[in-house]
């Protein structure tokens, strides 16, 4: 009888990913998605695990570098909704409250939850350089968001675990916090966690092509963004930053980088302040 009833519930989990596959598109790219999950739910899970994030971290709260992060953000996120607008992708928008922290933490990493909600962690303050650099790294971790990369890797996590649906997660929100809290940090690669890479890797290659078109959109020169993979590439070492690990090779990032330049930089051209 379980095995009767996992089987069911894993043909309902296809169906459903046949009818969201055939009907959903990322922005910019047009890629077709698989994704279980209403979007309200998965904001409603990411801001509580971001609240969990910010209660025990060390947030840095005055001082150049957190006003750096508050405004590079607020500037690309508004160019962003801007372009949302212009283009029909409005309702990709709904739920959204944008949130930029900087977390005291020596990991080279960033990151942002459904809703738009983005941490830095100081150790990566130092290879973003100036806020350009900055601008490098925010417009890829909004691109996560605004292509809903978080639903994809939530709704692949929940289908590995046999959860068939969104309301699965909700009970799950309810039942047991942690876990729930564990599948989205996981998906958004809180607190150095890798994830599920060859899947990642395909959404980082996304996050950049979005991500680059979002800074010069906001005015912030496109080709500094070859030069930070540059910079995170030379780091290295044993343990290499999380942004190595789930990323394509930087010098393979570097070169698909500079084949969109090109477009990018007429966007920036047209919008450089």
């Amino acid at each position: 009888m379980k095995k009767i009833i996992t089987s069911k519930k894993y043909l309902v989990f296809g169906l459903l990913a046949l009818m969201i596959w055939g009907c959903a598109k990322v922005p910019l790219t047009g890629r077709r998605q698989f994704k279980l999950l209403p979007e309200s739910t998965l904001i409603q899970a990411s801001s509580l695990s971001y609240q969990q994030v910010l209660d025990t971290a060390n947030i840095v709260r005055t001082g150049a570098q957190a006003e750096m992060i508050k405004r590079v953000g607020n500037r690309i996120a508004a160019s962003v909704e801007q372009y949302m607008k212009e283009n029909g992708y409005e309702s990709r928008l709904e739920g959204f409250d944008w949130q930029f922290n900087l977390i005291q933490d020596d990991n080279v990493n960033a990151w942002c939850m459904s809703g738009g909600k983005v941490a830095f962690y100081t150790g990566i303050m130092p290879v973003c350089q100036d806020e350009t650099g900055v601008a490098v790294v925010m417009g890829h971790e909004i691109a996560h968001a605004i292509a809903r990369h978080g639903n994809e890797r939530v709704s692949q996590s929940l289908a590995l675990q046999g959860l068939a649906t969104g309301t699965d997660l909700v009970m799950l929100i309810k039942e047991k916090p942690a876990v729930a809290r564990q599948i989205v940090n996981t998906a958004v690669g809180v607190g150095g966690q890798v994830g599920m890479l060859a899947f990642s890797r395909k959404h980082e290659s996304e996050s950049d092509e979005m991500g680059l078109t979002f800074m010069a959109m906001a005015g912030y020169n496109p080709s500094e963004a070859p030069v930070f993979w540059d910079r995170m590439g030379q780091l290295g070492g044993e343990r290499p930053p999380v942004m190595l690990s789930t990323h394509p090779h930087p010098e393979k990032r570097q070169e698909d980088l500079r084949k969109l330049l090109p477009a990018a930089m007429e966007i920036y051209n047209q919008n450089k302040r």
